[in-house]
């Protein structure tokens, strides 16, 4: 067997125990010779006679599929599947995985320290500090304040567990929305623009699918309160950046937190340059508990395919 493995944290110390199952289950194994997620020629250039693919952000578009000509299994290292043609992975025969549930701690802990971030400063003021500045800042607090949860996937879920603490209001929006979690967890459900409509917070937790690609766009951010908070966890194409920093400008948008850009690494944008944003380099799943949950699942979840054994974590 011959596997293409391309997340750029599987080589971090936290994989030893799947690299080593892959190794010993694999003839040859291509790691990633980038360091980045790949682009469609990128892997075109790499797939050749693979027979499984452990996939992270990378473009696997139409072309690279095509590219694959003995490819059985794309075991997608995370639980987004929107970068993967879907459809022509369907039309070759080639079973797609992910391992949902891995990373939602570590992407739903990131989502809320980026929420607490906005609400007090808190880079703007430590680099302040570090200048040798010692500015009074008015923040705001969490309790009592309405906090939308767009997607209420395992990483929606936790995260209304931990904003509830805080005492925050929750309402959600999904079209697939657990009635019963919601109910139980006393959390709102609504329709997309009651949603965005009566938050103070907004935080986002969808799948990129081309119905809602900039769903927070120009007329949705002016539905929005005066003042709103957003924070994006999930992927960068739901955001209107240019539509974003309008509002952040003329202060529709209080403070907008960004974990996902549109074309990433992200090297120029306006955004970069407002003191109300907050940037992180796509880290929401980077934890050690989260890498090596996603390793493990996703080794286990190739390997299986690969034996025509059903993994249970099947997409498309």
């Amino acid at each position: 067997m011959k596997i293409l493995v391309t997340p750029t944290s599987f080589k971090k110390s936290q994989n030893d125990k799947a690299r080593e199952i892959l190794e010993s289950f694999a003839d040859e194994i291509i790691y990633n010779p980038y360091g980045r997620p790949l682009e469609s020629f990128d892997v075109c250039e790499l797939i050749g006679d693979c027979d499984g693919y452990i996939a992270g952000l990378d473009y696997i578009d139409e072309n690279a599929i095509e590219k694959a000509s003995k490819l059985r299994v794309i075991s997608r290292y995370g639980a987004g599947v929107d970068r993967v043609d879907l459809e022509m992975a369907k039309k070759k025969n080639i079973i797609v995985t992910n391992t949902p549930g891995t990373n939602a701690v570590a992407v739903c802990e990131l989502a809320f320290g980026l929420m607490l971030a906005l609400a007090r400063s808190i880079p703007r003021l430590n680099n302040a500090v570090i200048n040798g500045e010692w500015p009074r800042n008015n923040g705001i607090e969490l309790k009592g304040k309405t906090l939308s949860i767009l997607g209420l996937g395992a990483i929606g879920k936790n995260l209304a567990i931990r904003a509830k603490a805080f005492g925050m209001k929750i309402c959600t929006y999904d079209p697939f929305v657990d009635e019963k979690y919601a109910n139980q967890n006393d959390i709102e459900i609504c329709t997309f623009s009651e949603s965005i409509e009566s938050a103070d917070f907004i935080s986002l937790h969808m799948p990129l699918l081309p119905s809602i690609k900039h769903c927070i766009n120009k007329k949705t951010i002016s539905s929005m309160k005066n003042g709103v908070y957003i924070v994006n966890t999930a992927r960068g194409g739901l955001i209107d950046e240019n539509a974003a920093y309008e509002g952040l400008k003329s202060g529709k948008i209080a403070g907008l937190a960004l974990d996902a850009y549109e074309t990433e690494p992200v090297a120029e944008s306006p955004l970069l340059k407002l003191d109300n944003v907050i940037s992180t380099p796509h880290t929401g799943a980077h934890t050690n508990e989260a890498i090596a949950g996603m390793g493990m699942m996703a080794v286990e979840n190739l390997i299986a395919e690969l034996k025509s054994k059903d993994s249970n974590h099947r997409v498309g």
